[in-house]
Order: structure tokens, then C-alpha cells, then sequence
């Protein structure tokens, strides 16, 4: 038989209290039950604890090198029943995020600061990378969440649709097109493109007809960051395409965008995790916060949409 909390601490209040009697009390035992407890543990570490008399009771030699021990192991305990209830209660607790370079510097600084003002004990640590190097952390479990457009992931991964928007075009406030309320892919056909490398652009090629896709595969000029595209749309060198989530980013550039329809086409950005990773509860709850504000990527729409 293994020795057991409840024996180390009837132990300890026992000697404590110098009396099987008040020790009972206050564990709400009865005397033979505490003698009980006494007698299983004396008999698993195979020392005697206690000298009795039928006037007295004291520690033996035994039972007093090793009570130290034992509140050091109840005490250790009890601060692990602390860390775990404030976890629980999100008293503490780390959160590590893998996120796409774009939404890491448009919108999620705002999701991560009001998440930390609800819950100022919550460590949140931000990686901001390429897109597939959102999945790489999740699959290889360096980080707890992902965020991302949507992506080829292993069976591995879960993932859940944050939100979907649809294409818009940027240029500037002194553009004609600035004057229409919407735009078709068709209004591109006579534009300077400025378009951005990789998967997110190059699914247009089979989601738009021919002769428009052709021309944007064919753009004037092909950059890696969306903040370059901004930079050269602002000094005039074209017109380029983002999502509604980088609006705020836009109007910093003084710029415009409107939403280009006929067809519609959307992308769809995903919360990855893990499926053999449990979820801590500050990165459950960062998750749950996720979800359930997820619209508010979409409604920080400037005014001069």
C-alpha cells in the first residue's frame, strides 16, 4: 500500500497538535479512524512515528526527522492546488500564437490587446509568418493556436473558419474608380496591377475567366508583402487587391478600396490547432475569445470605403 495525502496529514496534525483527540476534531474523524491512518502509514514507511503512554504522547526519533518531510510534500501540494485554480480561473497562463504576416500587422494587435485587457495575467506571445509556416508550427507543436488563410494541412490539424471575405481592390482616393460603390474584375483588365506572390493570388488563375486571370498572372509588378503593394499603390504605381480584415491598413496609406464583384470570390482564414495537443485554459479561453469576436475582423472598415 502506497502512503497517502490524507496519512501524511493526519500525521502532521497529529503531532502538530500533540493529541489524537483534537487531530480528530479537526478532521472530522473518529480517534480510531485518525489511529487507523496512523497505523497504515507508520506501517508503509516501516518506522514507528509516536511514542504513546497512557498519559502522553510524543514524536518518536523517527517521527520527528520526518516531519518536515511531510509538511514539505503537503505544502507542495497545496501550491500546486493553488496553480492549477488559477489556471483554471485564468489567474495565469501562457498562450503562444502562430499568425500570418498580414493579419499580425493589421488586425490581430487589436484582438491580442483587448484580450489581455479582459485578462491581464495571460502571457500571449505573437510569431508572425508566412502562411505556411502557420501550419509547420502546429503540426510541429510549437505553438498553440494558428491563424491563417486556408491551407493543404495534415490529419493531423483541426481547423475552424474564423471568417471569409471577399476581394477588394486598393487605389488611390483620386482614382475614377474611387466615384463607383462597386467594381468588376473586368474594370482590371486596362489597370496596372501590383499583385502579391503566392498561393493567396494564384488561386484566382482557375476561379476567374481567362482572359482576366491571365492578365493578373501578367501584372506590372509581383511583391512579397502587402505593405509594399500599399507603398507603391500610394506613389501611383498601380492599383493592387487585399481582403477587408487589411482596411484600417489601407486608410493609413491614404488610400481607398472597394469590392469587386461578378464572380465574388472569397478566402477563408482558419484557426488551426492540434488534435493531439490538449489545450491549456488560457489558450482554450484566447480561442473561445477567437471565435466568438471573429466578426470584428471584418467591421474595422474605413470611411472611405
Amino acid at each position: 500500500m502506497s502512503t497517502t495525502l490524507r496519512q501524511l496529514k493526519a500525521f502532521v496534525l497529529v503531532a502538530e497538535q500533540n493529541s489524537f483527540t483534537k487531530a480528530a476534531e479537526s478532521l472530522c474523524l473518529t480517534q480510531s479512524a485518525l489511529s487507523g491512518l496512523i497505523k497504515e502509514l507508520e506501517q508503509n514507511l516501516d518506522v514507528k512515528l509516536f511514542d504513546r503512554t497512557t498519559r502522553k504522547l510524543h514524536l518518536s526519533d523517527a517521527g520527528g526527522r520526518l516531519l518536515p518531510q511531510a509538511r514539505r510534500v503537503l505544502n507542495e501540494m497545496a501550491v500546486l492546488n493553488e496553480q492549477v485554480a488559477s489556471l483554471k480561473s485564468l489567474q495565469q497562463g501562457h498562450v503562444h500564437l502562430a499568425v500570418s504576416q498580414q493579419l499580425s500587422a493589421s488586425t490581430m494587435p487589436k484582438f491580442i490587446a483587448k484580450f489581455c485587457e479582459l485578462h491581464p495575467n495571460i502571457e500571449v506571445t505573437l510569431t508572425d509568418c508566412s502562411v505556411d509556416d502557420v501550419v509547420r508550427h502546429i503540426e510541429n507543436l510549437e505553438a498553440d493556436l494558428g491563424i491563417a488563410p486556408e491551407r493543404s494541412y495534415s490529419d493531423d490539424l483541426h481547423a475552424d473558419t474564423l471568417f471569409s471575405s471577399p476581394f477588394y481592390l486598393v487605389l488611390p482616393t483620386s482614382h475614377p474608380f474611387a466615384q463607383k460603390d462597386e467594381l468588376s474584375w473586368t474594370d482590371l483588365l486596362n489597370e496596372r496591377l501590383i499583385t502579391l506572390n503566392g498561393p493567396f493570388i494564384k488561386a484566382l488563375q482557375t476561379e476567374l475567366p481567362s482572359d482576366i486571370s491571365s492578365h493578373i498572372f501578367n501584372s506590372d509588378f509581383e511583391v512579397n508583402f502587402l505593405s509594399t503593394a500599399l507603398g507603391m499603390t500610394r506613389m501611383g504605381l498601380g492599383v493592387t487587391l487585399c481582403l477587408l480584415y487589411a482596411a484600417e491598413w489601407v486608410e493609413q496609406n491614404g488610400l481607398t478600396m472597394r469590392p469587386i464583384t461578378d464572380p465574388v470570390v472569397e478566402r477563408k482564414f482558419l484557426l488551426y490547432t492540434h488534435k493531439n495537443r490538449s489545450l491549456s485554459p488560457a489558450s482554450l479561453a484566447f480561442k473561445e475569445f477567437l471565435i466568438a469576436n471573429a466578426h470584428e475582423f471584418l467591421v474595422s472598415q474605413p470611411s472611405t470605403i
